[in-house]
């Protein structure tokens, strides 16, 4: 470890520690199910500096545009949870199950993972059915019969689309994530400026 937890301030600590506990409740239910992979929980360390302001940063940056949200590990986790309670989730649980279907390189995999994605987001009456129109839904059933890495794109982006223009700002205006950003701009600013130039010698 390079600085003991007493080189930082106490007021520096309980933010940071406050932080934390919020980004868990507002993450407790968060867990996706295993076909789409499981989103990780926030880990963000309150024992070195450098640490809590790249996690300050993370927070912050999903607001600068929805590709850095969904290019963000928490950030996917925390815009998991809340279409959770939009009851909405099934839109970005088929993006990341359409992301995870790209890397596959298994023809054999790649036909039987397509059909079971088809079956659970797109075919009408679909357990977690996502909103797309019918010429998207019909060219999607086409490309399965000869599955590859790119016959869900079309369906992908339309949902993608939707969730940038729908359920994106909704995040960004709940009292959930401004909350976390004026904590994470707290936190930062706490962190960048009680950082101490030496560590504490015992």
């Amino acid at each position: 470890m390079c600085r003991t937890l007493a080189a930082f301030p106490t007021s520096c600590l309980e933010r940071a520690k406050e932080f934390k506990t919020r980004l868990g409740i507002f993450l407790h239910k968060s867990e996706l199910g295993s076909d789409t992979g499981s989103v990780g929980k926030f880990e963000w360390g309150s024992k070195h500096s450098k640490e809590g302001k790249n996690f300050s940063e993370d927070v912050l940056g999903w607001k600068e545009s929805f590709d850095l949200l969904l290019s963000s590990k928490n950030g996917v986790a925390a815009f998991h949870a809340f279409l959770k309670t939009e009851f909405s989730e099934e839109n970005l649980e088929f993006w990341l199950a359409c992301e995870e279907f790209k890397k596959l390189r298994s023809a054999t995999k790649l036909g039987s993972r397509a059909h079971r994605i088809f079956e659970e987001f797109i075919c009408s009456e679909a357990p977690k059915e996502v909103n797309i129109d019918h010429e998207t839904r019909e060219l999607t059933r086409t490309n399965l019969q000869a599955a590859t890495a790119v016959c869900f794109d079309a369906a992908q982006w339309k949902v993608r689309a939707l969730m940038e223009k729908d359920s994106y700002p909704r995040f960004l205006k709940s009292p959930a994530y401004r909350d976390l950003a004026t904590q994470a701009t707290a936190a930062s600013a706490s962190l960048s400026s009680s950082s101490p130039a030496e560590p504490l010698h015992t």
